[in-house]
């Protein structure tokens, strides 16, 4: 188990949060961000979207995808016409329960077409999510058409990265590192306690 009190894994995503609107989406107007009904969720979601409203004076829109109203969430895409759509799905929802609602949004993507940058979490992503969505024929057909970015962090380094997606009409998948931050030692001990259990060496030395 994780060295992280629930208390420090909502605070980790304010930090992380802090970055995705600060850098990620520095560049857009308009943005939606789509998550779980989970508080880790809904924490980086809350504070990506207030450092992107602080930094930027732009509009966001927060939708909550549960089984079965991945319609509804597009519908609403659909009338605010979002420059960007960050797909946060991760938190302390199972992540197959996790995995199924995100390919249930972005299949509904697909099928109406929303053109948008789409910015998918790292949690999805490292747990396959993407990868597995890519091999949807209409999916994929639908995401060559898109910018995808995809955020990571580098866990030894104390690294931010923003990477876009490459996708090949075969399905591979990879990603292509455009940005990198440095982290504060606080955000980086946080995300190696949470993620791997354990504290890096240079926070020690």
């Amino acid at each position: 188990m994780a060295k992280t009190t629930f208390g420090e894994e909502v605070y980790l995503r304010a930090l992380t949060g802090r970055y995705v609107g600060e850098y990620v989406l520095r560049d857009y107007t308009d943005i939606a961000v789509i998550s779980p009904k989970n508080i880790i969720c809904n924490s980086i979601s809350a504070a990506a979207e207030a450092t992107f409203v602080s930094k930027t004076g732009g509009r966001a829109i927060h939708l909550i995808a549960e089984p079965g109203n991945a319609s509804e969430i597009v519908q609403k895409l659909d009338e605010f016409q979002p420059e960007a759509v960050v797909l946060m799905f991760g938190g302390e929802t199972p992540i197959e329960e996790t995995k199924r609602l995100f390919m249930e949004v972005v299949k509904e993507l697909a099928a109406r077409d929303i053109y948008t940058d789409i910015v998918v979490h790292v949690r999805i992503f490292a747990a396959g999510g993407l990868a597995e969505a890519v091999h949807d024929k209409e999916i994929r057909e639908y995401l060559l058409e898109q910018t995808v970015m995809v955020y990571t962090v580098d866990l030894d380094n104390g690294l931010f990265k923003i990477n876009v997606a490459q996708i090949d009409e075969t399905g591979e998948l990879a990603l292509e590192k455009i940005e990198q931050y440095v982290v504060s030692v606080e955000h980086a001990e946080l995300l190696n306690r949470s993620l791997r259990d354990k504290t890096v060496k240079w926070v020690e030395a």
